[in-house]
């Protein structure tokens, strides 16, 4: 009998000893970045990475992985079809891959609604800029212009490509977009050598980093249009491209489908899980992601690195991410005809 009762305080001791120890003590979280090392997408998920540990119970390793390609489907399809619903891979994606699930590419193997949403460390509105020895001085120059000018893109859910594409729609500026590039850094590159001579991305990044600040400093580039509802304070002279809508009478359907598009400002710079993570977990990463972007050694850092931050939680991102991919057939068709599917 009293070895019974030892091997039960032994076994209910164990038990009990396990209960109390987080989930994460001891693990790693490999945190996916689906777009190449040194982007300004991999500098705000490597922020995240690098102080998100010390508020998860248990403090684990974090460690970043690239996984660039197809405007980060390729690590969107990863995280969604490979990797285990444990709560120990995360990623970061580009926002708009909505698009493709729904338009229907063969490429998807996500729903985008089902995704894990953990947080957004900024809202980022975009820019479409021009090379200055262009004789695309605005965008009214575009709209006349008899040889629409070529901008580099990496896949269809970039902003680089969709953004011309929704110019094109909602106010008849005709762009010649090439795709195929890895990154956003090899348009840019593209654009020096004279292979194309325009790119749309974040405002964010085009304040943050080289080549943008030479560029700027000697006129290399001009911006033509923004997407914000006001003009940004860094682009004040800047039209918005809801300023060009009201000025060229825009229909309404064509405004419904800038909605759904532009709604990816919103989504910003997500950081997604696994679907089926236990909700256990998806409660702690969430509730660690806001302390980190609130973390002051993390905004002193986000700073000096001239990183702006706009924050939205899992659970709003959530919301969102379901009404996106719920769209009636019309607005569906114009995207498809908007991404050439």
């Amino acid at each position: 009998m009293m070895i019974f009762l030892l091997v039960f305080c032994i076994f209910a001791w164990t038990d009990n000893l396990q209960a109390q120890t987080p989930f994460y003590q001891g693990k790693t979280i490999r945190l996916v970045a689906g777009t190449p090392a040194g982007t300004v997408y991999d500098i705000y998920a490597r922020l995240v990475a690098q102080f998100i540990s010390k508020h998860i119970p248990g403090a684990p390793n974090v460690i970043v992985q690239n996984m660039p390609g197809v405007a980060s489907m390729v690590a969107a399809n990863y995280i969604y079809s490979v990797a285990k619903p444990d709560g120990l891979t995360i990623g970061s994606i580009q926002p708009a891959l909505y698009f493709d699930q729904l338009v229907g590419r063969k490429e998807v193997q996500f729903d985008w609604q089902k995704f894990t949403w953990i947080g957004n460390t900024t809202r980022s509105h975009h820019l479409l800029y021009m090379r200055s020895d262009t004789p695309y001085k605005a965008i009214e120059d575009i709209r006349k212009a008899s040889a629409p000018p070529k901008c580099g893109a990496e896949g269809t859910a970039s902003s680089a490509y969709y953004l011309p594409k929704l110019l094109e729609e909602t106010i008849g500026a005709k762009f010649n977009i090439i795709t195929g590039y890895n990154s956003g850094t090899d348009v840019d590159l593209a654009v020096e050598r004279g292979e194309v001579q325009c790119r749309a991305f974040t405002i964010a990044a085009f304040f943050a980093r080289e080549p943008f600040h030479t560029w700027r400093k000697k006129g290399f580039v001009h911006v033509i249009v923004q997407t914000g509802k006001k003009r940004g304070a860094n682009l004040p002279e800047v039209p918005t491209i809801h300023e060009l809508m009201d000025q060229h009478k825009t229909s309404d359907s064509a405004r419904r489908l800038a909605t759904v598009i532009l709604a990816a400002n919103e989504i910003g710079r997500p950081i997604i899980g696994t679907p089926a993570i236990p909700a256990e977990r998806v409660k702690i990463l969430r509730e660690a992601f806001m302390k980190t972007v609130n973390d002051p050694e993390l905004l002193d850092d986000a700073k000096k690195k001239r990183l702006d931050l706009d924050p939205v939680s899992g659970e709003d991102l959530e919301s969102l991410g379901k009404e996106l991919v719920a769209q009636p057939p019309e607005v569906i068709e114009r995207m498809k005809k908007l991404l050439g599917t």
